[in-house]
């Protein structure tokens, strides 16, 4: 049996592909959209990929299953537990508790573990060449390395009410219905490592164990106490803030997305031949510069998205494609680095991206405005607002500020002031400049705080105004 893990640093996602290699059948579990990796790995074996499966609908990446699928003309299964709330609106073969998947040697479970949503599944797979009993699980969000996945997204991002308790209470019952029965040596391998917004202390490790669970992890001590309202109020305390675009990809992903296909390269366009359409809103630049160097001038109205870590996350930060009519053109070295961008944007559904640039020269600029940790204290703005998650305000900030998270300020504009300056800073810069300057695109007269927090401590620190 072949298994490899497929990870997203930028979301924080795995997904796995497992094949028998006697028969050279492969499946995919919780595919993303750009396929490569997929078919590359399925060359380097001598495999085909014959099946592609999820263990959930999504919220944080926009699902691959139906693009893999199409593409590799394989066969897609999704769940069709949950109720009806909660069934996929494309066609697919349902998954119910108990049906297996067969590959070769290979036998794949779907086991209904409901509680970070009421549809999802893990699959326990088996060697069948090596042995009778599954000693794998592939599990979605259900188990992580030293966490679970949060139940209160639906309530969060995808507009749920009341989602939370009883989400809780579900994922209590499957983890001592589903987790708990299973041998300890099983291997677990998680949807999300470290830096996920689908839980609150998820570990870097790739895999763990169901005993290393049992044994270590936070819950465990509320089901071997039989403590219910003591895993419900642990489990629910703290979580970080969820992204709006969630919402986005959870009803994309249960509508269907749509399949996009083999793909033609971006153009490169001059700045002669873009300085019309930006004036006119008939393209965004989208800045990819860090944001040290967009303070020294970019194009008025561009955004800027990083390239980097976080590329994918700060795009669904700061462009909503429900609401914006303009499509991207990226600022790029050259069309290698503009493709990898692009694939980047796919994984949460922004594909209205149409050309790329390797140079703003000969394009308007300005510098966005900013304010020092000085000027700042006699200044008095319309709002002073952290940007940061709602845990790090809670930490420490800058007095007088308001918390709304960069992930939620674009969908949150009604708790800005209607006019009049706003400060922003988060922790460094980084989040600050991606919020800012999606605000300042939507009217908001946004000025940068210079060093974020961590330089307003610095220099509060330095002037005795802070202990």
């Amino acid at each position: 049996m072949l298994l490899e893990r497929i990870y997203d640093e930028d979301l924080a996602q795995a997904s796995y592909f497992v094949g028998c290699q006697a028969t050279g059948e492969a499946i995919v579990i919780d595919a993303r959209r750009d396929l490569d990796d997929y078919f590359a790995i399925a060359a380097r074996h001598g495999m085909t990929i014959s099946a592609v499966v999820e263990t959930h609908i999504h919220a944080d990446y926009l699902s691959g299953t139906r693009e893999l699928a199409a593409a590799a003309r394989a066969t897609a299964y999704v769940s069709g537990e949950g109720g009806r709330d909660w069934q996929y609106g494309f066609d697919a073969h349902r998954l119910h508790h108990g049906d297996t998947i067969t590959l070769g040697n290979i036998t794949i479970e779907a086991r209904h573990t409901p509680g970070h949503t009421p549809e999802h599944l893990v699959f326990l797979v088996t060697d069948g060449a090596f042995s009778d009993a599954p000693g794998y699980m592939v599990s979605g969000d259900f188990v992580f390395a030293g966490d679970l996945g949060r139940p209160d997204l639906l309530g969060e991002a995808a507009g749920g009410v009341d989602t939370r308790y009883e989400g809780a209470k579900q994922l209590y019952r499957s983890l001592n219905q589903e987790f708990l029965t299973l041998p300890e040596h099983v291997l677990v391998y998680p949807g999300h490592g470290s830096g996920s917004a689908c839980g609150k202390a998820l570990g870097a490790l790739p895999a763990t164990t169901v005993g290393y669970e049992r044994a270590n992890a936070w819950w465990a001590k509320h089901l071997e106490n039989d403590d219910e309202a003591g895993f419900i109020a642990e489990l629910l305390e703290g979580q970080p803030d969820a992204h709006a675009y969630f919402g986005r990809m959870k009803r994309q992903n249960k509508e269907g997305p749509a399949v996009l296909g083999p793909l033609t390269a971006l153009p490169e366009v001059s700045p002669e031949q873009l300085r019309q359409p930006l004036e006119q809103n008939q393209a965004i630049l989208v800045d990819t510069r860090p944001h040290t160097a967009v303070h020294q001038g970019t194009v008025p109205g561009a955004l800027n998205i990083p390239a980097g870590a976080k590329t994918a996350s700060f795009a669904a930060w700061a462009y909503d494609p429900e609401h914006e009519t303009a499509p991207l053109v990226l600022l790029a070295e050259n069309q290698e680095h503009a493709e990898q961008l692009r694939r980047r944007l796919m994984r949460v559904g922004i594909d209205e991206v149409t050309a790329y640039t390797t140079t703003l020269t000969g394009l308007p600029q300005h510098r966005p405005a900013t304010v020092t940790p000085a000027e700042l204290e006699n200044f008095t703005p319309a709002q002073l607002l952290d940007v940061r998650n709602k845990t790090e305000h809670a930490q420490g900030h800058i007095p007088g500020s308001v918390q709304l998270s960069a992930g939620r300020v674009l969908w949150h504009q009604d708790q800005l002031p209607a006019a009049g300056p706003i400060v922003t800073y988060c922790q460094s810069g980084v989040r600050n400049s991606v919020a800012a300057n999606a605000l300042r695109r939507q009217g908001h007269d946004v000025r940068e705080l210079v060093g974020s927090y961590a330089g307003w401590a610095d220099w509060a620190q330095q002037n005795s105004r802070i202990s």
